[in-house]
């Protein structure tokens, strides 16, 4: 009697799992940001983390640490990223075939929407004697590691002040972290960086030097800003780090989110919907992204919207 009972309960869980629907894999969605110690990384980071939390049943997100902006649309082209964090002034250049992508237009390149403005700074110890751009000449300076759009910035800053990167400074291609350390420790006498406010990478050494920001305020930078669609004149205002008490006029990019053409309409539709609709989460998961505004969060963008991005886009009325 024991047996036969034993075999009904054997016969009705079997039953029960043949009839059961089969598990969904999830699909694996690589999102590409940028140092650790950067704001790159946290858009990458912060929205896996909230897709995760509201759609971890269909989707398993992966926010990576990464070379930053160049490195990441790259990936994108290879189609080995789902989704990635650039410049606005790199989503420009890939897009039309400039830069580091001259005569190569990324035509697989797509928008899905804009984050923070990202302002270019240059920060120094007091103690190096560096009170303007000029004064770098003879120091050692990092410019930003190869494939990082803050090395593009820093550039640009250099060639509108007169400064040859390989002639008049000893230039330096360190990661974010790595520079910021490297200041403190006296290694360089300044470093370049692009970069939303406040960032952990410039709050820690605060803590452990007199902490100078040099103002960017040629005139060439302010007509730069005019003219280019994707970067705006701008400031750092007094007491956003320890011991600046003063506003740092300088001009930002905006950092944007950027997909390829091959990933399909509905992931894109799926992020973005839980994006938008779940904003005030992601404002509070960064103190750079406290200000997001949905409109400003569809300009600056130059590559064309992900169709799964248009579509969540025309149903909210804003295209």
């Amino acid at each position: 009697m024991k047996h036969g009972k034993m075999f009904i309960v054997i016969a009705v869980v079997l039953g029960l799992l043949m009839s059961a629907p089969p598990a969904v894999a999830k699909t694996d969605v690589l999102f590409g940001g940028a140092a650790i110690v950067g704001v790159y990384y946290q858009v990458a980071l912060q929205i896996s983390n909230l897709m995760n939390k509201n759609m971890g049943q269909k989707y398993n997100y992966i926010g990576r640490p990464t070379g930053g902006s160049v490195f990441n649309i790259n990936a994108l082209i290879r189609e080995t990223f789902d989704f990635g964090v650039a410049q606005s002034d790199r989503n420009f250049q890939a897009f039309k075939g400039l830069a580091d992508w001259e005569g190569k237009p990324v035509t697989n390149l797509r928008s899905v929407f804009s984050m923070h403005p990202e302002t270019v700074m240059l920060v120094t110890r007091k103690d190096t004697g560096i009170k303007k751009v000029t004064d770098i000449k003879g120091k050692r300076i990092n410019i930003g590691n190869p494939g990082s759009g803050q090395r593009g910035n820093a550039e640009e800053v250099l060639k509108i002040y007169g400064i040859d990167k390989d002639k008049d400074i000893m230039a330096e291609g360190l990661q974010q972290h790595e520079a910021s350390r490297a200041l403190v420790d006296r290694k360089i006498d300044a470093f370049f960086y692009t970069v939303g406010n406040p960032s952990a990478a410039l709050e820690e050494p605060a803590q452990s030097i007199d902490m100078v920001m040099i103002p960017l305020d040629h005139p060439d930078i302010k007509k730069l800003a005019e003219e280019k669609p994707y970067y705006v004149y701008t400031k750092i205002p007094a007491g956003t780090y320890r011991g600046v008490n003063y506003d740092v006029p300088t001009y930002a990019v905006t950092a944007t989110v950027v997909s390829h053409a091959a990933v399909p309409d509905e992931v894109v539709y799926d992020m973005v919907k839980t994006v938008f609709e779940r904003l005030n989460d992601l404002k509070a998961s960064h103190a750079a992204f406290r200000h997001l505004d949905p409109k400003q969060m569809l300009q600056g963008l130059s590559a064309p919207f992900h169709p799964g991005a248009i579509k969540y886009y025309k149903e909210k009325g804003w295209m």
